[in-house]
This record gives structure tokens, sequence and C-alpha cells, in this order.
């Protein structure tokens, strides 16, 4: 069965207001996705940020009148809103099939690769290889911030360590640490649901037994071999006295999530606990790395 689909870039707009006549007007559907290339990363807790320039795109079955809700649309936010309306129709098809199409391996370092289920790359015997659901797909490895983080994991395996990674996300972090060795992983994040597809990956990598998951304020006192954060510069600026105690003397922390003009900040909040290597940079995101100072 095909649909009808109506979207904009919200531009001035209100997203949620935009979001609530669509839902009003009999949308089966309602998202909000990056119209330019703006990653989001953890959020501050209690917040909900959508990106500067937010692309709005509702879903209506195929019997939907959208000239008259187009007319209702101009009505609500004005003729040069709607003008800006793009309407299409959408075959029905296997979207997870569609999905899969577009996501391929991708390898990181020499041995990591990252696979959507049921695919393969041509590997080398030693080939790690970590399955993600198509329907869990947030934190795949696409973005630099991911891809620096394990490219480090691949180079040096925490072969037997104990591992935290803080803001989880899909657990990508998590399960490549457990897969090159790791003796257990505390995975952390703010979201639940991050949380929850943590766990379901890790299962589907037959990697459960050694994950525990949790809410930052359920952590477990006691500290780790290393410690992994893919969040953002800011929290981790504010993070840096609590996260600093979580690393063993002569442990490792591996940050990322920060922009090159951020770098310098982040590295002084860390610098009295940790010897940092130099940043490393790919397509303007940074990645810092250095070691618990003490015996």
């Amino acid at each position: 069965m095909p649909w009808q689909q109506l979207s904009l870039e919200a531009g001035e707009l209100d997203p949620e207001r935009l979001s609530a006549f669509f839902e009003q007007a009999g949308a089966l559907s309602v998202t909000f996705v990056d119209a330019a290339d703006q990653p989001l990363f953890e959020p501050d807790p209690g917040t909900t940020p959508l990106w500067s320039a937010t692309r709005v795109t509702a879903l209506f079955a195929e019997d939907a009148d959208l000239a008259s809700l187009r007319q209702e649309f101009s009505g609500e936010f004005g003729e040069a809103a709607a003008e800006r309306l793009h309407a299409e129709t959408l075959q029905d098809q296997n979207w997870e099939r569609a999905w899969l199409e577009r996501f391929q391996p991708m390898r990181f370092g020499e041995r990591l690769w990252i696979c959507p289920d049921g695919q393969r790359p041509p590997q080398a015997d030693d080939a790690v290889l970590i399955d993600l659901d198509p329907g869990l797909a947030f934190g795949t490895g696409t973005h630099p911030t991911t891809a620096l983080c394990l490219e480090w994991l691949d180079r040096h395996p925490p072969v037997d360590l104990e591992v935290l990674d803080y803001g989880c996300g899909s657990g990508i972090l998590a399960i490549a640490a457990l897969k090159l060795g790791a003796a257990s992983v505390h995975a952390v994040d703010i979201d639940r649901q991050a949380l929850w597809a943590s766990r379901d990956n890790a299962g589907r990598n037959a990697v459960a037994a050694g994950l525990w998951t949790g809410l930052p304020d359920e952590l477990p006192e006691g500290s780790f071999d290393l410690v992994l954060a893919n969040i953002l510069a800011n929290p981790l600026i504010e993070l840096a006295p609590q996260l600093a105690p979580r690393v063993r003397a002569g442990g490792m922390l591996v940050l990322s999530g920060i922009l090159e003009a951020q770098a310098g900040e982040v590295v002084a909040a860390y610098r009295p606990w940790f010897e940092l290597e130099q940043p490393v940079v790919q397509d303007g995101w940074v990645r810092l790395a250095g070691r618990r100072k003490g015996s």
C-alpha cells in the first residue's frame, strides 16, 4: 500500500507546533530529522534538544486529502510556509531491508568490524565482528567521534581490563571492549532507552554476561582500568572531577565528542589528573587519551 508524505524544513517555525498540527490532521507518524548535518550527543538531564535546522516529516494514508490539508496549513502558518511543503508518494517496501542496503559493514582499525545483522565482510581469521540491530541503530560507528574511539580500542585491546563506558548510547563501545577481551564493562547513560539498546545489542553479540548497565547515580562505587566517555565537551568538562577518580592510578581515559576548537578546555579540565597524549583529529572532531597519574 502506498503512503503520502509531507515534509518541510521548520526554519522559524516551532517543530513541536508543526508536529501537533500534523497529528491533529491525521498523520500516522511525525518525525524530526537533521536538515544540516549537525550531530546531537548526550543532552543535559531533562532536555530534549533539536537541531538548529530541523526537517519535519509527516506520513499519511493513501487516501488523505493533502490539498485541503495544505490550505489549513496555510491558514495556520502562513502562505510562505505552505509553499515550503514538499509532498511525495511512498511506495510500500521492506523498510528494514532498505536500511540494511544503505548500512554496509565498516572496519575500524585492523580487525574491528561493525555489521548489520546477517551481513559479513571479507575478513581475516582474526576479525572481530559486532552485530547491530537496524531497529536500534543510533550510535552505529558512522560518526567520527565513535569511529575515533573504536579505532583506539582496536589498537589497545582491553584484555582482562575492567572498563567504564560513560554515555553508552547503543552500547557499541562497551560491546567492542568486551569482544576485544575486557573482563567486564559498566555502561552508563542518562537515557533508559539507551540502556535497553545496549543490553539488546550485547545479547545479540553474546557478551551480555559481561555487561552492567545503569543510570549515573546507580553506578557502584569503585574505579576502572579504562574509562571511555564519548559525549560532549561541556559535559566532559563538568564531569572531570567525577570521572577522574573512576580511573585507577596508571589506568587509561579516552574522551571524544569534542570539537577541535574545544580541545584545549577539555585538556585543561583533565590535566590535573592525567598525562594526556596529543589530540587525534578526524573531520574536525577530537579524541583525547591519557594515563592517570600516580602509582
